[in-house]
């Protein structure tokens, strides 16, 4: 019997949705492509970069990402969103907060 071989993991992104399609948004710190997500349509747990909670399944939110960078998109809660050029860069975690890398 020969040892198993280990399946290559695909490490591109999964594609958009074709429902909706990406507004883009100027900010100072560039252009952001936006594309809201109804909640009905999630079925993962995200942890958003704005306030460092998680975006639980069935809450609406959006994903923000650079044009032509879509791998790197995020999710957002929509308030931290609108929020972000008005917080500081540092992120405050309670202690007994989920540590996701």
């Amino acid at each position: 019997m020969s040892p198993r071989r280990a399946r290559r993991r695909d490490v591109s992104p999964p594609p958009l949705r074709s429902g909706v399609r990406p507004t883009i948004e100027t900010h100072p710190d560039g252009d952001w492509e936006v594309r809201p997500v109804a909640g009905s349509s999630t079925a993962k747990t995200y942890r958003c970069p704005g306030c460092d909670q998680e975006i639980s399944p069935s809450l609406a939110h959006l994903v923000a990402w650079r044009p032509g960078d879509e791998a790197n998109r995020r999710h957002w809660h929509t308030p931290c969103w609108r929020a972000r050029g008005r917080r500081g860069v540092k992120v405050q975690r309670s202690r007994n907060a989920p540590r996701y890398g």
